[in-house]
């Protein structure tokens, strides 16, 4: 097939919905590196089956194991927890880590027939960091399972470094899609026509930085997140010393300048940052922006914080229709990411 006989997502009335767009299900990987959770591994899978069971309550739960004693573990945390198991899918999908958001399919929306489709980007571990062979090679695997059709795209890029309004915009970091150890090859303008033509958008807003101690580059699921078509939330610190006190206000005024496709200025909300959390002393990526939306309920990572509740707040203000839950990742966070990180949504879909 000639290259301009390709037939792009977004030509065929593929977009990629928004997280609050009703849900069929959602897809994880269990947690199993002892390099990512050390000796935090069982606390981590215990929180990791309290977010199976909130999630579980709305919708499907898949979730990706290496082999059967790692299945039965899970088993046994999800029967303590009283998940319905009607709810779970179990796949034998060995991962090399559990941030499936990153290495997982993204699946895009047919607006004409309300099926969907899998993008199936590169996955290179945020710039060549840690073994990735076997998180590559989930994208195709879920797709199909889901028997749904595949786009497999020469370009790197993970799920937690874009977010979607739903109405033809895109929000990412510089840091993160620009930086040279992901798609050396590509401009700038050569990254925005693929998401464009892959994801279904027409306009690419860029953030600069991510914070500090985020070892994916900027990951924008940690500082500003869509919450409807014309509403940003997005993290700042309130202590001028800190050092995100000044990535996070440059965000903020950047944010405030940003418009949507008919040129109207977002509406911008404001959540507070945790204290600095840090692990052997190394400071790790600790944000309330980093929530998942489910069908019913929005999941926030809290820090055992005096801020949690702050930020618990703010957002009920915010998902007025949707039960907040605060999940404790005090514990998950020493992996570096936390729930948004651990999910990826699949729309909901037209099964025949």
């Amino acid at each position: 097939m000639r290259k301009n006989d390709i037939k792009y997502p977004k030509e065929l009335g593929y977009i990629m919905p928004p997280e609050w767009y009703p849900h069929y299900g959602t897809w994880l990987s269990y947690p199993h590196n002892p390099l990512t959770f050390f000796e935090r591994m069982d606390s981590v899978r215990d929180a990791y089956a309290e977010i199976i069971y909130h999630i579980s309550q709305d919708e499907y739960v898949h979730i990706n194991v290496n082999d059967k004693d790692m299945e039965q573990d899970l088993i046994e945390r999800l029967k303590a927890k009283k998940v319905d198991f009607r709810k779970i899918f179990i796949h034998h999908y060995p991962t090399n880590d559990a941030w499936c958001r990153d290495h997982g399919a993204i699946f895009v929306l047919n607006r004409k027939t309300n099926k969907i489709a899998g993008t199936c980007w590169k996955f290179n571990s945020w710039g060549g960091k840690y073994p990735h062979d076997l998180d590559e090679k989930i994208p195709e695997l879920m797709t199909d399972f889901l028997k749904v059709e595949t786009f497999k795209i020469d370009m790197v890029l993970e799920g937690g470094s874009i977010d979607v309004n739903g109405n033809g915009v895109l929000l990412t970091t510089e840091q993160c899609l620009l930086n040279p150890n992901r798609n050396p090859h590509l401009s700038k303008e050569e990254i925005e026509n693929h998401l464009k033509l892959y994801l279904g958008v027409d306009k690419i807003l860029w953030l600069k930085e991510g914070i500090v101690g985020d070892d994916t580059d900027g990951h924008i699921d940690d500082i500003a997140r869509f919450v409807s078509s014309d509403t940003i939330v997005t993290v700042i610190e309130d202590n001028t010393k800190d050092e995100n006190y000044d990535i996070l206000k440059e965000n903020l005024q950047k944010l405030k300048s940003f418009t949507d496709l008919n040129g109207n200025f977002f509406k911008i909300i404001t959540l507070p940052m945790p204290e600095p959390q840090y692990y052997r002393n190394e400071r790790v990526p600790a944000s309330y922006a980093n929530f998942y939306i489910t069908n019913n309920s929005v999941l926030v990572p809290t820090f055992k914080s005096k801020n949690d509740e702050r930020a618990l707040e703010i957002l009920k203000k915010v998902f007025k229709n949707k039960k907040v839950i605060g999940i404790d990742c005090s514990d998950i966070i020493i992996g570096l990411g936390s729930i948004h990180c651990l999910t990826q949504q699949i729309p909901a879909f037209n099964l025949k």
